[in-house]
């Protein structure tokens, strides 16, 4: 049996190392932290538990064809639970817009806010339907070494459909006028870590998942996912070591040889690099074998990085729901401060999550846990005094929106922000979610997923094909172990 590696285990990194497993290859997985998951990883304080990372389960079909590659169920590992409302959007004090889980609902919704917006809901659903069909089953699988992968009577059909050169923001406008239905129908694309007048309208595939398909939510939070692909990777023979970061990657000629990880070298047929794609060029690699310079990363986009505080109350909310994003200020004054003018935000928008409003399991009994996220330009300088700021600007505008004055209710608090995703994952710049899907970062545009230099070294993971997010990475592991495992046999 070939021995692979693979460097990192989020979602990426696991599902590579899942699939290579499952093609016969000695897979040894390698995690710098002390748990598996990446930025998925979960925090657990005095019987609260919290989702470090991601929290919005959409695209639930990317899951089950995943697990069903390996004749299992989703199911099988954990509950899937549809919630209802998916979200809610807070715009002021008495204004709101709640997101029901029946699309018909939706649709009526849309009509009592602008007149004649559901029907014209329901046809720019019909066609961000037909784009995530395209998407992802011609486009999104492919490794994209070259543009010819794309060159095909099916795709080229496809691209008649898929509006990759109008902008999301001018897209919606065809369809809405009302400002809260276009906020409801832009904020999709946030996950993509771009503004809606940089993001190609063939992301409206997401309003068809977000929107449609619904938004649900793994009983246990998050990290329950990341359990059952440790468990499905452990099940095929694949061996996870925690506490183990890369010092070095050791080459002869085209080819890595093996990984430095405390003190001592082990050797490998191939090596698949899951963690930061920037870290792994710029500070395992020799300069001649990497795939770009830094003056190439400096030039990228970045998604945003996030300011994140994890809350564990001893009191329940009232009159929020599970997933809230509070858009009470300046939408696009705060994108400016993200990407054209990248400064600590004057107003910002925020979302908040509270798993245990939906299960008992991640939250002592009759106590709440609270995560509040504020997207955040990537490399700003991060200190515990600007944490705190954000932290009373949030918490007074949480009352005055919500009524929830929790400030003399909290039993737990934890801070995350740009200098702890540089330091738990070596992210380039503190980002939380990757490489902007702009148009001139997609596709065969992103960073390569095949290392020019070394034969049987590759990336995986959210920067590179096919982006950000958990669907993405989970389809990137697939496509990183398909890939080299035909350089492995070809080379045989």
């Amino acid at each position: 049996m070939k021995k692979i590696a693979v460097i990192g285990s989020g979602f990426a990194g696991l599902t590579s190392a899942i699939e290579l497993s499952a093609l016969g290859y000695d897979v040894t997985l390698f995690e710098k932290n002390n748990q598996p998951g990446g930025r998925a990883r979960k925090l657990e304080i005095d019987g609260f538990v919290f989702d470090m990372g991601p929290s919005w389960y959409w695209m639930p079909d990317v899951f089950e064809k995943f697990f069903a590659r390996h004749g299992k169920k989703p199911e099988d590992y954990y509950k899937l639970l549809k919630l209802d409302p998916g979200f809610t959007i807070v715009f002021d004090k008495k204004d709101k817009l709640v997101v029901p889980a029946s699309f018909d609902k939706l649709v009526d919704t849309f009509e009592n806010i602008e007149k004649g917006s559901g029907s014209k809901l329901r046809k720019f659903i019909d066609k961000a339907a037909l784009k995530y069909k395209i998407g992802m089953t011609d486009l999104v699988y492919k490794p994209s070494h070259t543009i010819f992968e794309f060159i095909n009577l099916q795709v080229l059909k496809g691209l008649l459909h898929l509006d990759i050169f109008t902008n999301f923001r001018k897209y919606v406008r065809k369809y809405f006028k009302h400002k809260k239905l276009i906020q409801l129908m832009e904020f999709p694309v946030l996950f993509l870590g771009a503004t809606p007048k940089n993001t190609p309208a063939l992301y409206s595939l997401m309003n068809y998942s977000g929107l449609y398909q619904g938004t649900f939510y793994p009983i246990g939070g998050f990290t329950e996912v990341i359990a059952a692909l440790v468990n499905l990777a452990e099940e095929k023979g694949v061996k996870i070591n925690c506490n183990a970061e890369i010092k070095k990657v050791h080459t002869s000629g085209s080819l890595a040889r093996g990984l430095e990880i405390n003190g001592d070298i082990y050797n490998f047929d191939g090596i698949v690099a899951g963690a930061d794609y920037h870290h792994v060029e710029q500070s395992l690699l020799d300069e001649s074998l990497r795939n770009y310079s830094q003056d190439y990363w400096d030039k990228r986009e970045m998604a945003p990085s996030s300011l994140l505080f994890y809350i564990g109350l001893d009191k329940k909310m009232k009159d929020v729901e599970h997933h809230t994003l509070f858009f009470d200020q300046d939408f696009d004054e705060h994108a400016k401060e993200i990407y054209d003018d990248p400064k600590w935000p004057a107003a910002p928008l925020f979302y908040m999550s509270c798993t245990s409003i939906t299960d008992p399991t991640v939250a002592p009994e009759g106590k709440e846990n609270v995560v509040i996220l504020i997207p955040l330009a990537p490399g700003l300088d991060d200190s515990q005094k600007m944490r705190e700021h954000y932290f009373e600007m949030i918490l007074k505008r949480l009352k005055d929106l919500t009524g929830n004055d929790i400030k003399d209710s909290i039993l737990v608090k934890e801070s995350y922000c740009v200098s702890d995703f540089e330091k738990d994952y070596h992210a380039y710049k503190g980002n939380a979610y990757g490489l902007a899907n702009t148009l001139r970062q997609t596709a065969v545009l992103k960073p390569r997923m095949r290392n020019k230099k070394l034969n049987n070294f590759y990336y995986a993971g959210q920067l590179t094909v096919p982006g950000p997010g958990v669907p993405p990475s989970i389809i990137s592991g697939q496509i990183v172990a398909i890939e080299i495992d035909k350089y492995l046999k070809k080379a045989s």
